[in-house]
């Protein structure tokens, strides 16, 4: 830890004990807090968003502000989506062929609505009409990263001061409404249509066939899976660089998540006597340390200082894009996706990256899973459609509406 008159700054190894607590702590804090768990509200978020709120009042006590090195969170989550990948099957990728077209058809439907609803509120607030997109798409759908490259262009083209710091509150501010909404809308809808799972609700994030087999696993079989998840891993590398050299930008772990999907489909069946480490205990495990971690790192990140200095115009346009987003959820989103479960297990996960971004799409919808019963499918759609599709997708909307 590094301390200097304007920063304290936290280095990797400290940033990711601090993770591991801040997930024991929002832990502790569900089960003394029965609404917490009413709601499904993800434990490395309440202790994520506790710790960010020290941070603030660190900040303006003494001026300093608490930085984290987060170079081992941005590894945990590839780690987590390879593991996704590793747990695919062709048969569920068939099988959600039309959920998956429904998903994105839906998802580009409402980047459009939030675009709108983002302009209003840049315009109602006195800001130039192009600052919108950094109320709406850029930073919402997009995170801090569409925020943060798309922020210095309209600042500089459209005369925005600000413009960057703008977009990543405003993607700060999402996150949490992410965070916090999507366990609500899930028990609402769950409950209110008396909806069940065809599948028992796990622990860990464990596809039914394997909840036959004994629980009990040993080194052997985390090394295994942490073999499979490397060699996925490094063929995703490749991937990306190729890629990359081509022109096409994706977030890093995309690749990563094909390739395990490739190989796990391809590798048992041209070596029938390996033991692929797909779907078993060991590797549920890996998936439930990273995304947990993951998140309760981006959470305890937050720079909640920076919400207030644009207090104004945010509170407008995250007021009206929750509720946009709740009534697109509830009333079209749900109800276009079938009505049933599996809609219900992926309206909190929309939820989840509508307003934050994919990692919370995924805890939402753990949240829900592990509570009423789990959903295989919806784990595998939903990050194809909201990691692959949509930055391209955002990308292209975003310039097209700052053409006009």
């Amino acid at each position: 830890m590094t301390v200097t008159p304007d920063t304290i700054a936290i280095g990797p190894f400290v940033a990711l004990t601090l993770g591991i607590v801040v997930f024991f702590l929002g832990q502790r804090l569900t089960k003394v807090f029965g609404v917490l768990r009413e709601y499904n509200i993800p434990e490395p978020v309440t202790g994520g968003l506790l710790v960010s709120v020290v941070t603030l009042v660190v900040y303006l006590a003494s001026g300093r502000e608490v930085t984290f090195d987060l170079t081992a969170r941005d590894d945990l989550l590839i780690y987590f989506f390879t593991i996704v990948g590793l747990n695919a099957r062709l048969s569920d990728l068939v099988a959600g062929g039309r959920p998956l077209a429904v998903l994105l058809a839906l998802t580009i439907g409402f980047m459009v609505v939030q675009n709108v609803v983002g302009i209003a509120a840049a315009v109602a607030s006195g800001l130039p009409p192009q600052a919108g997109i950094l109320l709406g798409t850029a930073s919402l759908i997009g995170g801090h990263g569409t925020a943060i490259a798309w922020g210095p262009l309209i600042e500089t083209r459209f005369d925005v001061p600000g413009a960057a710091e703008l977009g990543i509150a405003a993607a700060t501010f999402g996150l949490i409404m992410a965070s916090l909404v999507g366990g609500p809308i899930a028990k609402r809808l769950i409950e209110r249509n008396d909806l069940t799972a065809e599948e028992p609700a796990p622990d860990v994030f464990v596809l039914p066939e394997e909840e036959s087999q004994a629980l009990y696993f040993d080194h052997v079989d985390v090394m295994s899976s942490l073999l499979a998840i490397h060699l996925a891993m490094i063929v995703g590398f490749v991937l990306y660089e190729v890629l990359e050299a081509l022109g096409v930008m994706l977030p890093r772990f995309v690749p990563c998540l094909l390739s395990a999907i490739v190989l796990s489909n391809t590798l048992p069946g041209l070596i029938p006597r390996l033991r692929w480490p797909a779907r078993t205990p060991a590797t549920a495990m890996l998936s439930d340390f990273s995304l947990s971690i993951f998140l309760a790192m981006s959470l305890m990140s937050m720079n909640l200082a920076s919400l207030a200095e644009a207090v104004g115009v945010l509170s407008l346009a995250m007021a009206l894009q929750l509720v946009a987003a709740v009534l697109f959820i509830v009333f079209v989103f749900f109800r276009v996706m079938g009505r049933d479960y599996f809609a219900a297990v992926l309206s909190t996960g929309f939820a989840g990256f509508a307003l934050g971004a994919t990692p919370t799409a995924i805890a939402n919808m753990g949240a829900v899973t592990k509570r009423y019963g789990a959903c295989s499918l919806a784990f595998i759609v939903l990050p194809l459609v909201s990691a692959f599709f949509v930055d391209i997708t955002n990308a292209l909307m975003i310039q097209a509406i700052l053409s006009l």
